[in-house]
């Protein structure tokens, strides 16, 4: 009898592992632009932590909408997270009538990063701001700006800026950051306002920063505030959950994130997108996001922005 104990319990130690099932990290743009690739730097960080696979899906559309509606569709299971930019979270709630989950559906995880807006152009594109307005003018209305979807941020802070300015713009949509660079090439629209890892990847000219202070990585770009148009805008990002998830799934996702972020291949990767890392835990992240979705709120309704502009 003991011998049959022996050699079952040598046998059960034989045994493979039971494989820790794959975590789906889902990002809400296309592959290729800032989102995707601040996932990509994470995934293999964070799969070592947790000790599971990590799976970067991009689910793109309706700037942002798209992906994040289906992380609220999933299984509160824990093998279903998101990694959006703020345009989901805190601006398309309040400029869409349509949203197919609500507000404070999806669950603050952690904040990942926090990057100012750039307004950007192409070799042969404005130089300054003042040309942005002056060609603006020119063009009586056919002028036409890059967004990645209406309602993100991009969109919103070019609105702003064409009416900060007294200038009629045309709003030229695109799925994400590649497709409106490409437009923006090809000279199909003449600016294009977002984060600075866009501009770095792909040789842009930037005209000026939304933010309060000029920027480490572009010294000599002015911001909107020196020239003379008070406009603070920043694309924050980080991880959310499905509603209804443990708060003990919660809790080692955001420890896993926190340990993540300190990691010299993300700090690195991070650098290179000239994207700051900006760490809140899940508690201050909740906050964050709904003192968020109030601003833009009343920033929409001070500004008048609404569908269709």
């Amino acid at each position: 009898m003991r011998v049959l104990a022996f050699l079952g319990l040598f046998v059960l130690l034989a045994l493979p592992a039971r494989a820790q099932a794959p975590i789906t990290l889902v990002v809400n743009f296309v592959a290729g632009g800032p989102s995707d690739l601040m996932a990509r730097f994470l995934a293999p960080e964070l799969s070592q932590i947790l000790g599971a696979p990590i799976v970067v899906k991009n689910s793109a559309g309706a700037a942002g909408v798209i992906g994040a509606a289906e992380v609220a569709r999933a299984r509160p299971d824990g093998q279903t997270f998101l990694l959006s930019p703020i345009g989901a979270m805190a601006i398309q709630p309040n400029f869409r009538n349509d949203m197919p989950y609500r507000p404070h559906d999806l669950v603050p995880v952690c904040q990942v990063a926090d990057t100012p807006v750039v307004l950007m152009s192409a070799p042969g594109g404005p130089r300054t701001l003042a040309e942005v307005a002056s060609r603006a003018r020119e063009a009586q209305g056919r002028f036409n700006f890059a967004s990645t979807g209406p309602g993100s941020m991009p969109h919103i802070a070019t609105v702003a800026l064409a009416r900060a300015m007294g200038a009629e713009m045309t709003h030229i949509p695109y799925r994400g950051n590649a497709e409106a660079v490409v437009s923006l090439l090809r000279q199909d629209v003449g600016i294009f306002a977002d984060q600075p890892g866009t501009l770095r990847a792909n040789n842009l000219h930037p005209i000026a920063i939304f933010a309060e202070q000029r920027s480490p990585e572009f010294p000599d770009t002015p911001t909107l505030r020196e020239e003379g148009t008070d406009l603070v805008y920043s694309i924050w990002s980080g991880l959310f959950a499905p509603p209804g998830t443990a708060p003990e799934v919660i809790a080692r996702m955001d420890a896993a994130c926190q340990r993540a972020l300190q990691q010299p291949a993300v700090i690195e990767g991070f650098r290179r997108l000239a994207t700051p890392i900006v760490y809140r835990d899940a508690a201050a992240f909740r906050a964050f996001r709904d003192a968020e979705l109030e601003k833009f709120r009343v920033v929409m309704r001070d500004a008048g922005i609404r569908p269709g502009d």
